[in-house]
Order: C-alpha cells, then sequence, then structure tokens
C-alpha cells in the first residue's frame, strides 16, 4: 500500500548498519525536520551526529532529502558533512532521483527515511524505495499541519520494528 513503511522505528538513531543490511541497503534518504531534528531547529537532536558518523564508519552512503529551501538545508547538511537536495517536491520522485545520482547508488540498494506519511512514506512508495518511517520527535503547531498530522492517523505504524524479534521479511 502507498501510505504503509517497510519499517517503523521511534528514532532516526535506531536504525543500524545490521538492520540495512539485511534490507540490502547501502545508502539512505534522510528527511531532516522531526527526524534528525525538530522542526525549523539549526541543531541536529541528541545523537544524530554520532548516528550519521557511525553510518559513514560502516559504509552507509547518506543524503538529505527535504522539501525545504536552501536557507535552512544547506547550513543544516554543512554542519553534518552531508550531500543534500533541498526542494526535492516530495511525494514527488524529482528529490530521489537527485540524491541517488549524487550517491551513485540503485534503487535496490537505497531507502528512504522519515517522518510523515504523505510525502516522506508515499514518496518512497512511489519511487519504488522501501521507507523507513520515525515517529516524529514533536508534534508541529500550525493547522496546517495539525490537520495533516490527523489525517495520518489511519495510516500510522502499529508496531515499531524490534531488530531482535524477526527479520526483516517477516515485517
Amino acid at each position: 500500500m502507498l501510505f504503509r513503511a517497510k519499517i517503523a522505528l521511534r528514532s532516526v538513531c535506531d536504525i543500524t548498519p545490521q538492520l540495512l543490511e539485511k534490507m540490502g541497503v547501502r545508502g539512505l534518504l534522510l528527511d531532516i525536520d522531526n527526524t534528525l531534528t525538530t522542526h525549523d531547529n539549526p541543531i541536529p537532536a541528541p545523537g544524530v551526529e554520532g548516528w550519521i558518523a557511525g553510518m559513514q564508519a560502516a559504509g552507509i552512503r547518506l543524503c538529505l532529502v527535504s522539501n525545504n529551501h536552501p536557507p535552512r538545508v544547506a547550513p543544516f547538511a554543512e554542519r553534518l558533512g552531508l550531500d543534500y537536495v533541498c526542494e526535492g517536491k516530495k511525494p514527488l520522485s524529482k528529490g530521489y532521483r537527485e540524491a541517488l545520482r549524487k550517491m551513485q547508488l540503485s534503487r535496490k540498494e537505497t531507502a528512504a527515511v522519515g517522518d510523515q506519511i504523505f510525502t516522506d512514506v508515499l514518496g518512497a512508495n512511489l519511487f519504488r524505495i522501501p521507507c523507513i518511517f520515525v515517529f516524529p520527535m514533536e508534534m508541529e503547531q500550525t493547522k496546517f499541519f495539525k490537520f495533516k498530522r490527523r489525517m495520518e492517523i489511519p495510516f500510522l505504524p502499529r508496531k515499531v520494528y524490534e531488530e531482535k524479534e524477526k527479520g526483516v521479511d517477516e515485517i
């Protein structure tokens, strides 16, 4: 289904190289707001910089893909030392396609990570790559986001993946 993620985790920091290996993934397309930090925050959430360093040490390629504009995305990406695509137009495939080109990976080797059903999950599924859904760090307060989050409720994952429980194929 277009609005269902392959796996749901509490946080991006719960993604491990071992999980990605089970999925056959060598690269991640990362959302920013409410995935790596709170909305419009220029500082990564606690643990994110260490997680990125661990992913890179494991040989995982990372690229930020955001619908936001360069003044938001570029400084955040620079702080993390990551390549990026801004104005990615998720759920359309423009940003995903550009990120794969930058990372020099195929769709089979890549997964998207994000906190929104109607942009991140739908976009990944339309682009035919797995999506790892992470629950938002905090709920946005604008009317638009409150409405959007309410509309996501029927599609939210009911169970968080526990690596110890089962293999990726059983999800």
